[in-house]
């Protein structure tokens, strides 16, 4: 298990870490999710052993990791800026960790060739790093990362560099390794569906803190304040209550003019987004799957399940 105890980290006198604590059990993959400077990049590189900490303790396994350095603490790292080297081939770069350590070269051999085919790439061994495309060099990234079989994955917004398809597929990817392996990672990302579809739970951070940590649906159906129901997405949102967008029903009415107009309609896959202005001057955003839903300057009628409504603490 992984443990960070009461974590802090100063630039200067400002706190970029503050006081964290999180627990990452074996097997289990942890998505930190927060935006740009709220400290996801600084906690892993805290864990990984690259920044020091002012205060409290990070443990795996038990075991204080203070006086281990970074290359002797079992951890891999995957980053968006990949960090390959250029000069090696394919084979050369994955096998990278399992030379430094000293394997035999029939073991590196066979843990190399398992590692592409893993990530798929098999038969690429010979390939130069320079002729792969983004997606490809990510894939060595993370074999090279995985091959000396580490305790804990750490990655830092991996797929960031990548165009929105290539990241879908490459997500897809990483859930089907991680779950092969049954590999103990925490993965960073300023992105809520990347987190969403990863995480076995999802630790959401602000300003070097961690505001709520659940699993994907916790997070959905009780967010901690509105602030962090708006960063999820969310757009039903006042201090006091969070209106799901699944929870709001729209209708042609069949009699009268109806509550409200649509203004706006979003597609997102199977889900299209639709922004009702009612006629009491507030909006709702309600999530439509049917293919034949209202368009702009319909009127409709609107009714909220309670069961969608949340109670801000």
């Amino acid at each position: 298990m992984l443990v960070v105890d009461d974590a802090t980290v100063l630039f200067g006198m400002y706190p970029a870490l503050d006081a964290v604590s999180l627990e990452v059990p074996e097997r289990e993959v942890v998505t930190v999710l927060g935006p740009s400077g709220c400290g996801k990049t600084t906690l892993l590189r805290a864990i990984a052993g690259l920044q020091p900490l002012a205060a409290g303790r990070v443990l795996l396994d038990g075991r204080d990791l203070a006086a281990v350095p970074p290359h002797l603490r079992g951890i891999g790292l995957v980053f968006q800026d990949l960090a390959l080297f250029h000069h090696r081939d394919v084979f050369g770069n994955v096998a990278f960790g399992l030379r430094m350590r000293g394997d035999p070269a029939e073991s590196i051999a066979s843990r190399v060739g398992a590692m592409l085919e893993l990530v798929g790439l098999a038969g690429f061994e010979g390939r130069a790093v320079a002729t792969l495309s983004g997606g490809e060099q990510q894939r060595v990234s993370l074999a090279r990362a995985l091959a000396p079989e580490p305790r804990v994955l750490l990655l830092d917004e991996p797929l960031g560099s990548l165009d929105r398809r290539l990241r879908d597929r490459l997500l897809e990817d990483l859930d089907r390794i991680f779950g092969e392996l049954g590999i103990t990672a925490m993965y960073v990302t300023h992105d809520q569906a990347e987190a969403f579809a990863l995480g076995d739970r999802i630790a959401v951070m602000r300003a070097g803190r961690i505001v709520q940590i659940g699993s994907p649906d916790t997070l959905w159906a009780g967010p901690a304040d509105a602030d962090l129901a708006r960063f999820l997405g969310l757009r039903n949102v006042d201090e006091e209550t969070v209106v799901r967008p699944e929870a709001v029903t729209l209708r042609r009415p069949a009699a009268g003019d109806g509550q409200g107009v649509v203004v706006s309609t979003v597609r997102h896959g199977p889900t299209v987004l639709v922004v009702v202005r009612l006629d009491d001057g507030g909006e709702l955003e309600a999530a439509v799957t049917a293919v034949d839903h209202p368009a702009p300057g319909e009127r409709v009628d609107v009714e909220i399940d309670p069961a969608g409504i949340v109670r801000l603490p």
